[in-house]
């Protein structure tokens, strides 16, 4: 008899489930991506999971930082580690068994299609060329800010010939010097103290933002904020701004009308199996709720104008947020563990942990 794709599993409590996580990678041989239901469920398994097996791989894929249609951007770190993290995934640099955490927010919104990661990506080795120029553009378009010291992921700097760059990910700062056209030497410092924490051979650089500014990105967007919302008039501050090529504050949001088309996290990992925290299916029909009723209030707010220049344009939420037949179609022929804190009667579908 056939095992059913999707099973729910009863007494698995938190802490315990961790290692049901890590049986599940012992007897597929594959990774986990783990669903928390918020940012504590997702602290307390990674810590969960540290304990019980210190030397398996964890990487995180937190939520933005803000409400669904608002009108700033997530903070600039999380953008950054969740930008680490899908380019980690892209470019396939992980080994066979892993474990993903990540929140239900996160794992319910689309995201930059894999292709586009392994496009935008920019390598410099110590003793190859440097086209200055093309690094400066790679900079601009992938989202970094341009800083007198770099102090955060996404900043850099330039001074002659020395570029330092805080590019998405853990490791910290990095510092270009080129003599010439040439990469006379690369290193990662603290940015604290300026003082070099490892020399490097080559650097890679990964985009910092989930919207990436380059010229067909651009046409794109204008294209689409005008076919949503119409011609857009001079007192339209995104539209503005976006079409100088300048980066907006809150313009995630409408990263539907920047791609081609958008993936999902699950997409980023199709052989690996789903886990999921218990109540996650109550989270998750109130995370929609609520962004229903955000969507609602931009388009109320928009339609009470009578002039549309000046008034936030929410983009229409399932281009950016899986509903429910979207969810079903994301994870309809996964593996898929749904973990419930209590015992359930056993049957088809259901099994129990012992876990009490």
């Amino acid at each position: 008899m056939t095992e059913p794709r999707h099973i729910i599993v009863g007494g698995a409590p938190e802490g315990f489930d961790a290692r049901l996580i890590l049986d599940e990678i012992a007897r597929t041989r594959a990774p986990v991506v783990h669903v928390a239901r918020d940012d504590k469920r997702l602290a307390a398994m990674q810590a969960a999971l540290a304990f019980f097996a210190p030397d398996m791989p964890v990487l995180t894929f937190p939520g933005w930082d803000c409400l669904p249609f608002d009108r700033v951007s997530p903070n600039p770190d999380i953008s950054a580690a969740r930008m680490a993290t899908l380019a980690a995934l892209a470019h396939g640099a992980l080994p066979d068994r892993f474990v993903l955490l990540t929140t239900l927010n996160a794992a319910t919104q689309r995201l930059p299609a894999r292709d586009v990661l392994r496009r935008s990506a920019f390598t410099a080795r110590v003793g190859h060329r440097i086209d200055e120029a093309a690094l400066r553009r790679f900079l601009v378009t992938m989202g970094f800010a341009q800083a007198p010291t770099v102090m955060e992921p996404g900043d850099y700097a330039v001074r002659g010939g020395i570029f330092d760059i805080y590019p998405p990910g853990e490791g910290g700062p990095v510092r270009l010097d080129l003599f010439g056209d040439v990469l006379d030497g690369a290193r990662r410092f603290d940015p604290a103290t300026q003082r070099t924490t490892e020399k490097l051979d080559k650097v890679d650089l990964a985009p910092v933002s989930e919207v990436i500014l380059d010229e067909a990105a651009i046409t794109r967007f204008r294209q689409n904020y005008r076919l949503e919302f119409g011609a857009a008039g001079t007192d339209d501050p995104l539209y503005e701004a976006v079409s100088a090529g300048r980066k907006h504050q809150g313009m995630e949001h409408w990263l539907p009308f920047f791609h081609d088309r958008l993936e999902t996290l699950f997409d980023y990992l199709p052989g690996a199996t789903i886990t999921l925290d218990d109540q996650t299916d109550a989270a998750r029909a109130a995370r929609w709720e609520g962004i229903a009723d955000q969507y609602g209030a931009r388009r109320h707010a928009l339609d009470q104008k009578q002039r549309l220049d000046s008034v936030y344009k929410p983009a229409p939420p399932a281009l950016l947020y899986l509903d429910d037949a979207a969810w079903a179609a994301q994870v309809g022929d996964r593996r898929m563990l749904t973990f419930a804190v209590l015992p359930r009667p056993t049957g088809p579908g259901v099994i129990d942990a012992g876990g009490r």
